[in-house]
């Protein structure tokens, strides 16, 4: 039995926002309605505390508060993957700790930041957290934000320890994604297909699990190309697509950076400009300027969704 067996994550897993409140405070009350809406829109998993919920502003507390309010909402609703990234191995695991108490099925982890280990320093790093987690592992290659692109050999590595069931290849190289999938696809699951012609044509010949994204600020429209896709609607799921490239392009470089500030800061605005509780960012991160949020307006009018 192959370790991806042990995960039933597959589809649109959005990395979700972190609603604070005027003052920067954790607001946990928008929280619970951002939760609803996500889980009424019919996505197929949530990622809380990621990248696009801005972990690094977050204090141990908060996150394992963030834990407990999504756990004591959804948890055996959808599955729920935690955040962890963390600077070291005991940190990351004492927010799995909490994860695993909050009903979380999975902890998604990057390298850790800003030190750039070594290839050897980085297996060694998950080998560590493999061998006392309570919770199945995603690993989180993320080149911008960690200054750590995992080579295939590392991946292959990584991917080879008992407790990790899946990758998370987050790399703008359509050629690195496709090498990933092929290497490992069998053993454990494989997130990042792009949502476009390309992502659809290799899904169909190929298959493959699914896409962890950003804020799902389009509602049911990201979890409906796999929906569309599934059920053989080929064309359903090729306008899904289109709708999310349409976000991507104006919002978004190539490499994945936002053009209006941060990408918690757009997808804030984003789910603000709709009526839903998007928040405030918090320091060092700002919020988008008036011209911008017009701009992310009118994105929204051209999908409809306003």
């Amino acid at each position: 039995m192959s370790k991806r067996s042990r995960a039933d994550w597959r589809g649109y897993i959005p990395a979700i926002t972190t609603p604070f409140d005027a003052e920067r405070n954790l607001d946990l009350t928008a929280l619970g309605g951002l939760l609803e809406w996500l889980h009424g829109e019919g996505m197929h998993g949530l990622l809380i505390a990621g990248t696009t919920g801005e972990w690094p502003s977050l204090s141990d507390a908060e996150r394992a508060q963030l834990f407990a309010a999504a756990g004591a909402q959804l948890a055996g609703k959808l599955p729920l993957l935690a955040g962890c990234t963390a600077y070291t191995p005991r940190q990351v695991l004492a927010h799995a700790e909490h994860a695993a108490a909050s009903g979380f099925d999975g902890i998604v982890v990057t390298p850790p930041p800003y030190y750039k280990p070594s290839g050897e320093e980085v297996v060694a790093f998950y080998a560590d957290l493999s061998a006392a987690t309570p919770l199945p592992i995603c690993v989180y290659n993320w080149p911008p934000g960690t200054g750590i692109d995992l080579s295939l050999d590392l991946l292959k590595r990584i991917a080879a320890l008992e407790n990790v069931v899946a990758v998370k290849q987050s790399t703008s190289d359509l050629r690195r994604f496709v090498d990933t999938f092929y290497a490992l696809n069998e053993d454990v699951r494989v997130f990042g297909h792009t949502m476009d012609e390309h992502g659809l044509t290799f899904l169909r010949m190929h298959g493959g699990d699914g896409t962890m994204g950003a804020g799902a600020v389009l509602g049911r429209t990201h979890p409906d190309f796999y929906n569309k896709l599934w059920a053989g609607d080929i064309d359903g799921a090729r306008a899904c697509g289109l709708q999310d490239r349409v976000i991507l392009d104006q919002w978004y470089t190539p490499e994945l950076v936002g053009r209006f500030g941060s990408g918690p800061a757009i997808l804030k605005a984003a789910l603000n400009a709709q009526g839903l509780p998007g928040g405030y960012v918090r320091a060092p991160l700002r919020d988008v300027s008036a011209e911008d949020a017009l701009k992310i307006r009118e994105t929204l009018v051209q999908l409809g969704r306003i």
